[in-house]
């Protein structure tokens, strides 16, 4: 995993004073944590705590039964994108029992990535539903876990993506990976406010 970047310390420019917001949503264990730490350029604030026996009824940890650990706020990264403009990212936790805290997390933000592990697309139709009822334009993104393939047309049935929503394959474990994540978000939004959007075509798994 190239990590390198994340683990510097970077100060942020005395002339920044412009600071942008996105949301990094999804399921349990669909990789958000390890997506805002393979591109902040620094250290993240992660909020992790062991999972403990007192959680085995409460978390479903089917496909991700090698989880030891899990968010319990949210995550926070930073990337500087110039002298004036600062990107923060924040990750949500994927637990239902903390989904209370989305409201807050989405307000003010630009727009959304939804992570997704093809293998438990389910447990992402919470996310495309409350970004949808918030009016938040959002991408997903399908986090490769090495599962069986699924073709763009399968995930967006079985999401009920709208067409103009777009649909990317991704590693949040690579940095590059990751921020291809985000500039197609960027993309997006940008289209959203273009007078003549043009057809966003698929990608290949």
């Amino acid at each position: 995993m190239d990590s390198v970047a994340s683990e510097q310390r970077q100060t942020l420019h005395s002339t920044a004073d412009n600071g942008l917001k996105i949301v990094v949503v999804g399921g349990f264990g669909v990789g958000k944590t390890t997506l805002v730490r393979s591109v902040s350029e620094i250290r993240p604030l992660n909020t992790e705590e062991t999972m403990t026996q007192a959680g085995e009824h409460v978390d479903d940890t089917d496909g991700v039964a090698a989880k030891t650990a899990t968010t319990v706020a949210f995550d926070f990264g930073r990337i500087s994108l110039d002298a004036r403009n600062v990107l923060y990212l924040f990750g949500a936790p994927g637990q239902e029992r903390f989904w209370f805290l989305w409201d807050r997390l989405f307000s003010g933000t630009l727009g959304a990535v939804v992570l997704v592990d093809t293998r438990r697309l389910a447990d992402s139709w919470y996310a495309v539903d409350r970004l949808e009822h918030h009016g938040t334009p959002f991408v997903v993104a399908c986090n490769d876990f090495g599962g069986p393939a699924h073709t763009p047309a399968q995930i967006r049935e079985a999401l009920d993506l709208a067409d103009g929503v777009p649909l990317v394959f991704c590693d949040a474990r690579s940095r590059e990976s990751s921020k291809q994540v985000l500039i197609t978000l960027v993309e997006h939004l940008q289209t959203l406010v273009a007078p003549d959007p043009q057809p966003i075509p698929e990608p290949t798994p």
